[in-house]
């Protein structure tokens, strides 16, 4: 099976009841749609290589793993929060299993869509 047949089956029986519909299959990504307003892409490439990126209302934010900005705690991993700052990454880590990782953001999002940032005008 592959990871994102696998990724998706997981999100599907875990939060069933706080997704608008079930986890769409892309031929390189997962769509997830939360009932709150968020909507999810999962991209991975290699368990250790991924992209994260959601939107809420006109807010983007993503967290990948592309080994860009060495100074921060969480290199490689990092989030671009709503206000297009680049930060250390609050949720992920490179090193954990990818099912891991994605329960840990939907809970977030489910949480806290903007993960503790709001928009600056």
């Amino acid at each position: 099976m592959s990871l994102n047949l696998e990724l998706g089956s997981a999100i599907d029986a875990t939060f069933g009841d706080d997704l608008e519909s079930p986890v769409e299959q892309k031929q390189d990504a997962l769509v997830i749609r939360l009932k709150n307003g968020v909507t999810l892409e999962v991209l991975y490439a290699a368990p250790n290589a991924y992209s994260l990126r959601w939107a809420y209302g006109d807010a983007e934010s993503s967290i990948d793993t592309a080994p860009l900005h060495h100074g921060l705690a969480t290199f490689p991993n990092h989030f671009h929060d709503a206000s297009g700052r680049v930060v250390a990454d609050p949720i992920t880590r490179p090193d954990a299993p990818p099912q891991d990782n994605l329960q840990k953001m939907v809970r977030a999002l489910l949480d806290d869509p903007l993960l503790g940032v709001r928009e600056t005008a």
